[in-house]
């Protein structure tokens, strides 16, 4: 990470006087603020005042389970290179870790703006879009949707419709060429007040060819994209930080093959779903064989889209038996141990 000289380095990474109060105790204690800007493998790349740091987290990190992430503000000990440290997130994007394990993986922390990215004309796709948006609502930050490659296409105004069918008008939807410049000046206005931003999407849909034409130059990898699905190679490896010359961070991220959910916002993702069950006869109503099911009389005359629905009814359940694995961990986690 470059940071730049002729402004205060902490206050353009984002730093402000919320931070500085919450770091106050850390600070008397002899620590210094630093924002993870790299995780490695036992590792991290840190930004402070002092230039970029390498350093690795205190023990106490590893036995509680709670590991900084990218974007996180920690304490650092200069002397010994250890991070001592976590500052409370104001944000946090997470997911379930992936195969069989019930973990959370934290994909970004304290960013202000989840841009969720979808590649035109192929990549578009409602369904992933809404499980996104349950993630990102969740967050505390506010979701962008961000359809790119937008010059492989002749019409984008299709692609808007159906996006705004599924953000219900609660939250933008902007669109960008990297390769023609189109929406990129519009893009940097979210950056305003180094404010940190995050690109989340499946690989080759554009995120690292977005990410250079915001900074101007070639910071990450790219490859040319296959002829035959217009999707480029997935270059990005692990999750970065990087400071625009024009103020503001933007989080690159690999490419997301799966996203299983971990915490959604349903409510907020699914209001129209969400205000047609409000008006069922009963209040515990499942939308089988109940009387008076709103639900199913809005599936019968069109007014509920039945794709729409089956999407809800499908993260409600993964929610639900996460949920369960969870409470089924914390139960053996506070079960006495057999003495003897």
């Amino acid at each position: 990470m470059t940071l730049p000289p002729t402004e205060s380095l902490l206050s353009r990474l984002g730093w402000d006087d919320g931070w500085e109060a919450a770091f106050a105790a850390h600070r008397a204690a002899g620590l210094v603020p630093a924002r993870v800007a790299i995780q490695h493998r036992g590792a991290y790349d840190l930004a402070t005042e002092q230039g970029e740091v390498r350093a690795r987290a205190a023990s106490h990190f590893v036995r509680d389970d709670d590991l900084p992430g990218v974007g996180d503000w920690v304490g650092l000990d200069l002397a010994s290179g250890l991070v001592e440290a976590l500052l409370e997130r104001r944000t946090s994007i997470s997911r379930k870790e992936v195969w069989n394990a019930t973990r959370e993986q934290i994909l970004a922390a304290n960013v202000d703006i989840a841009f969720l990215v979808q590649a035109l004309p192929l990549d578009f796709n409602a369904r992933r879009l809404e499980r996104y948006l349950a993630m990102a609502w969740e967050s505390g930050a506010q979701p962008v949707v961000l359809l790119t490659k937008t010059d492989l296409v002749d019409d984008i105004a299709p692609y808007l419709v159906d996006a705004e069918a599924v953000t219900l008008g609660a939250c933008p939807v902007a669109t960008v060429s990297a390769r023609t410049g189109d929406g990129l000046e519009e893009l940097r206005a979210w950056f305003e007040g180094n404010r940190t931003a995050v690109l989340l999407g499946s690989s080759g849909v554009g995120k690292s060819t977005i990410v250079n034409a915001l900074v101007g130059e070639q910071v990450l990898a790219t490859q040319e994209v296959r002829e035959d699905d217009q999707r480029g190679r997935h270059t990005t490896s692990h999750r970065e930080l990087i400071l625009l010359p024009t103020g503001g961070i933007v989080l690159d991220t690999p490419g997301i093959r799966e996203l299983q959910l971990w915490d959604a916002d349903l409510e907020q993702t699914f209001s129209d779903v969400e205000e047609v069950a409000r008006r069922c006869r009963f209040a515990d109503c499942a939308h089988d064989r109940e009387p008076g099911c709103a639900i199913r009389d809005a599936l019968a005359d069109g007014s509920l889209p039945p794709e729409r629905w089956q999407s809800y009814s499908k993260l409600q359940h993964e929610l639900e038996a996460v949920e369960a694995k969870r409470n089924k961990i914390r139960a053996g986690q506070n079960r006495p141990k057999k003495k003897g």
